[in-house]
């Protein structure tokens, strides 16, 4: 999925940097027009916004945390997207861990599949404050068929979504 969003992302303009733990995997978007990072720090280095697409909670901890994490190559101000769909404890302790570190976070996983990033229509379900949803919208509209805003991060707002029918 994440090669598809990144396509997306350099076919919208957007100047991209990309990490992913099998290099091989991402050097087909250096061709494109990325930047290949080392770490995930370095990916995150400089960045206005950092979106991570992993495959569960422990490949999404590597990501952020840690010397080579994102976090610690996050700028203050930053907006910092988890699109994986992940358990609702480490999306809290992502987002403490996020705002500690003076980040904009926002919870935002997404339905659809492979072929859908693709083609750009991925359906996000966002958690988060508004305003960071804002900064965050024109690179998540490239990837998108629509973007539902459904409250703050770790509100439990999905769940009770989902609950309610």
């Amino acid at each position: 999925m994440g090669a598809g969003m990144a396509r997306r992302l350099l076919g919208g303009g957007f100047p991209l940097t990309v990490w992913n733990r099998s290099p091989a995997k991402a050097a087909p978007l250096a061709a494109e027009g990325a930047h290949l990072a080392a770490s995930p720090r370095e990916a995150a280095a400089g960045a206005a916004i950092v979106i991570s697409m992993v495959a569960d909670d422990a490949a999404s901890r590597g990501v952020w945390l840690g010397e080579s994490g994102a976090l610690a190559g996050a700028a203050r101000g930053s907006v910092l997207i988890e699109s994986s769909t992940l358990t609702v404890g480490w999306i809290l302790e992502l987002t403490q861990a996020a705002v500690a570190r003076g980040g904009e976070f926002l919870d935002a996983p997404v339905t659809g599949s492979r072929n859908q990033a693709a083609a750009g229509e991925l359906n996000f379900l966002v958690g988060g404050p508004a305003a960071t949803l804002e900064k965050a919208r024109p690179a998540l509209a490239v990837m998108s068929r629509s973007i539902t805003h459904l409250g703050p991060a770790g509100s439990g707002a999905l769940i009770k979504l989902i609950n309610s029918f």
